[in-house]
């Protein structure tokens, strides 16, 4: 007699565990949504049109010290923009393109300010 009771007894505390483990697993997919929301709005677009300028970061300097090396390279000219944020780039003294990701870009606004300025 005492055994079927005890058992009786495992069977719920093993089905409110299991309860708590499915709550549990609800309120962590909740807060997964809630911190991808607040992350994808911090995010920058990074949306060129073929023929703009833009600058290239240079990745390669986290291996070599120094302060005062320049991050940004360029102006590369933007020749084709595919999907997915990947754009192709051609250096003025070569024709070869270069593949990137938008991610590793920004825009040059050199020309854009000497114009205003005269």
């Amino acid at each position: 007699m005492r055994f079927g009771k005890a058992g009786a007894k495992m069977k719920l505390q093993l089905q409110e565990l299991e309860n708590l483990r499915l709550e549990a697993y609800e309120n962590s997919r909740l807060y997964k949504e809630k911190v991808k929301v607040v992350h994808d709005k911090h995010i920058k677009r990074r949306e060129f049109q073929p023929r703009n300028l833009v600058l290239l970061y240079n990745s390669r300097l986290r291996l070599m010290s120094g302060k005062l090396r320049l991050r940004w390279e360029g102006p590369y000219r933007v020749e084709k923009a595919e999907p997915y944020g990947v754009f192709h780039l051609s250096h003025p003294s070569s024709s070869e393109f270069i593949n990137v990701n938008g991610h590793h870009l920004k825009l040059y606004h050199s020309e854009k300010m000497k114009k205003t300025k005269s």
